[in-house]
């Protein structure tokens, strides 16, 4: 029996946390046109005389607060995921892990995999959204059409319901709060323009402030609600009550509405409300990168101990735990 081949994809990350890497990184991600959906004419301006140059010596710095001796917390993690995978499934796969933005680019990583007769595509982002998932399989596709030969392509669009992702998720988040006590557990997932909501013609009676409605064709396509069904799944097998967790989006840029409600801005909220401690799990993510480790670990840290709370508890990604690698080789071999 032939081999098969499997592609990981996953966001990206500088090849170093030094300006100039920093500076190049942030011009490739930002002037993807499902990042910055706006024309090319008004794109361009934007992102090199005003975001980049006022924007890459604090992403410098937040960079170089988490990077470790052998390099890229992510990339490293990604890796790894790699690794495991390939000794989960066994010799009738070779997998290859490709980022969006950055090395190993994902033409660099089908190099490594044009020859096999299948090719199983797994962009490691749950909740599909057109900024994330859709330029993955955009990149890989403009990869594709070049090659004479095509292989049988399946593409796990996306992966937020899928039982042993949450699983994982639960397990993990067991695991950072047992015998602690926790008044709330915060879900934080990235954000993204409001806009990018009205574009994925979500149909669903929601006002975009609170629970999205269940999903269904209306809004099938709905980062924000495909979030909310990722809370509602692990929150049910942790058998948390309502009162006990809540949602929140982080990661904002500019000053364009984005999907509400905003992590930072919910943090003054619980305290008002006698919330003392809290636990923060960002499912909006497989593997620990900057918007975790420095975003949430440290500065929503340092802003809820300055808020007087008095426990704060960071909970990982699932990273390589055994579970994920078990719910990726599941969805492979599906």
């Amino acid at each position: 029996m032939s081999k098969k081949g499997v592609l990981l994809i996953n966001l990206g990350t500088p090849d170093n946390c030094d300006p100039t890497s920093v500076r190049r990184y942030l011009r490739e991600f930002l002037h993807d046109p499902r990042v910055i959906d706006l024309p090319a004419f008004l794109r361009w301006p934007l992102v090199n005389l005003v975001i980049v140059p006022f924007r890459y010596k604090k992403t410098t710095r937040a960079y170089q607060k988490i990077w470790n001796d052998t390099g890229s917390p992510l990339l490293l993690i990604s890796q790894q995921m790699k690794t495991s995978l390939s000794n989960k499934l066994g010799s009738g796969y070779h997998v290859e892990l490709g980022m969006r933005y950055g090395k190993p680019s994902i033409q660099a990583a089908f190099e490594q995999l044009k020859h096999y007769d299948s090719l199983t595509v797994v962009p490691l982002f749950p909740q599909y959204s057109s900024a994330a998932t859709g330029s993955a399989i955009e990149e890989l596709t403009s990869t594709l059409v070049k090659q004479w030969n095509i292989p049988k392509l399946v593409i796990q669009r996306d992966f937020y319901h899928h039982p042993a992702f949450v699983a994982a998720y639960v397990d993990i988040i067991k695991q950072h709060t047992s015998g602690k006590r926790i008044d709330l557990l915060l879900f934080s997932y990235h954000g993204l323009p409001e806009r990018h909501i009205h574009k994925s013609e979500c149909q669903a009676p929601c006002e975009r402030l609170h629970n999205c409605p269940t999903i269904d064709d209306n809004n099938q396509f709905c980062y924000r609600a495909q979030c909310y069904a990722t809370t509602h799944n692990i929150a049910k097998q942790l058998g948390l009550p309502a009162n006990q967790y809540t949602v929140s989006f982080q990661s904002r840029l500019g000053r364009t509405p984005w999907i509400k409600p905003y992590t930072d801005l919910l943090l003054p909220e619980l305290r008002k409300q006698g919330i003392k401690n809290i636990a923060i799990v960002c499912p909006s993510f497989v593997a620990d990168c900057l918007e975790t480790l420095e975003e949430v670990n440290i500065r929503l840290r340092e802003q809820w101990l300055a808020l007087g709370g008095d426990h704060f508890t960071f909970i990982p990604c699932i990273n390589y735990s055994p579970l994920w690698i078990k719910a990726l080789a599941d969805m492979v071999r599906e």
